[in-house]
């Protein structure tokens, strides 16, 4: 079985298809960035994208990604390193306290962004209530997507509100 993650093709060998996806990047692909909260698909820890969308990877089996495009936390940043739109909002707005949930929040970040570049608050708080975050920075959450969308409107020429 092979796996598309992050623009690599990786060989997962004879994996066990129905291994939750969140178990082949943490274990058989050290791609730790990902992380196990709750296991049922209700926190979000383990928020990464398939094909662009969001997908809580603790009870999705490996099989159902299929030649779709993983992409993980460690996946965002350019090939220099360069954090994207989404990541240097966060470090800028310094978002995270303990930090557990952020790579899911993140990602579900990124995925509203690639689907509503330019979402109002009401937009990002219904997007982002699949995440948990047990400090409660929603409040910087929303800021620091907000500041991601004009960032990313202003390398694209446009405006965002």
């Amino acid at each position: 079985m092979n796996i598309k993650i992050n623009g690599e093709t990786k060989d997962l060998g004879d994996l066990d298809s129905q291994t939750p996806l969140l178990w082949v990047l943490r274990d058989e692909l050290n791609l730790v960035g990902t992380k196990y909260g709750c296991g049922i698909s209700q926190c979000g820890a383990c928020t990464i994208l398939v094909d662009n969308v969001a997908v809580k990877s603790c009870s999705y089996p490996v099989a159902s990604v299929g030649n779709a495009e993983v992409t993980t936390i460690e996946g965002l940043a350019g090939l220099n390193g360069e954090l994207n739109a989404v990541q240097k909002a966060w470090v800028d707005l310094d978002v995270a306290q303990c930090g557990y949930c952020q790579s899911g929040q993140v990602m579900a970040a990124e995925a509203l962004l690639r689907e509503n570049p330019n979402p109002s608050d009401e937009e990002i708080d219904q997007a982002m209530a699949t995440n948990i975050c047990r400090c409660g920075t929603y409040v910087r959450i929303r800021e620091a997507i907000k500041t991601a969308a004009t960032q990313l409107a202003t390398e694209a020429g446009g405006d965002a509100r």
